[in-house]
Order: structure tokens, then C-alpha cells, then sequence
């Protein structure tokens, strides 16, 4: 039995006059998603990752070289769990580097939480 996940980015209709487009010749991979829009003439970039527990969007990723400009964010379901944004976690995860390097590459940086909650729960709850 095969498991498909698909990743899924909502825009609310307020933001309709952003123009929002999907740009699949740049990623072409079902788990990454590289969105456009407009704003005072210029066009900025949104990329929504889904990493599944074999990291395949994340390896995809750094064997794609891209030379995209104004890319505000990256987001997305990472599951990659590490003591640098989780600190009940003890560990340190290898993806995280990789991780760390694909934003890097697209001169994006760690957001700093300025309130600290949870962004896990365990399974069981």
C-alpha cells in the first residue's frame, strides 16, 4: 500500500489582488510548492515544503541549484525534530544542517520565536 501526500498552500480571496501564481518549472516535485505574487511592481516569492520522515523534499532540494530573488519564506511541515527550535527535544538532527544550507543558499534565515510554546505534541494526547 502507497501512501501520496500532497502539499497544499491556501491564499485567502482578500489577497486576490496580489495576483498569486504557481510556479511548477522552477520546483517540480510534489512536495514543494514555489509561489509568486505582485506588489508595487515587484514580485515576490513564497516556498511551502512537506517533508515526509524519509527527508525526499529535502534532498530534492539541495540538488536543485535555483537563482530566485526576493523569496520572503519558507515554510511548511519540516518534521525534523531538533534542540535548536524544540528545546524539551535533546537531540540534534543531521536534516537540520541541510535544512539550514538550502535557506542559506536562498538568503533566508531562522525566524526567532519571541514568545515560546510548544509546535509538538506527542502522539498519544
Amino acid at each position: 500500500m502507497s501512501i501520496l501526500f500532497v502539499i497544499i498552500t491556501y491564499i485567502n480571496i482578500r489577497l486576490f489582488s496580489f495576483q498569486f501564481s504557481l510556479y511548477k518549472d522552477i520546483y517540480n516535485y510534489r512536495d514543494v510548492s514555489l509561489i509568486s505574487f505582485f506588489n508595487n511592481n515587484s514580485i515576490f516569492f513564497l516556498i511551502n515544503v512537506y517533508l515526509d520522515f524519509s527527508q525526499l523534499a529535502l534532498k530534492y532540494l539541495i540538488d536543485t541549484e535555483v537563482n530566485i530573488n526576493n523569496i520572503l519564506v519558507m515554510t511548511g511541515d519540516f518534521n525534523i525534530r531538533d534542540n535548536l527550535w524544540d528545546r524539551n527535544y535533546l537531540h540534534y538532527s543531521i536534516h537540520s544542517n541541510f535544512l539550514f544550507d538550502i535557506a542559506d543558499s536562498l538568503y533566508l534565515k531562522l525566524s526567532e520565536l519571541t514568545n515560546y510554546i510548544l509546535t509538538r505534541y506527542l502522539d498519544n494526547n
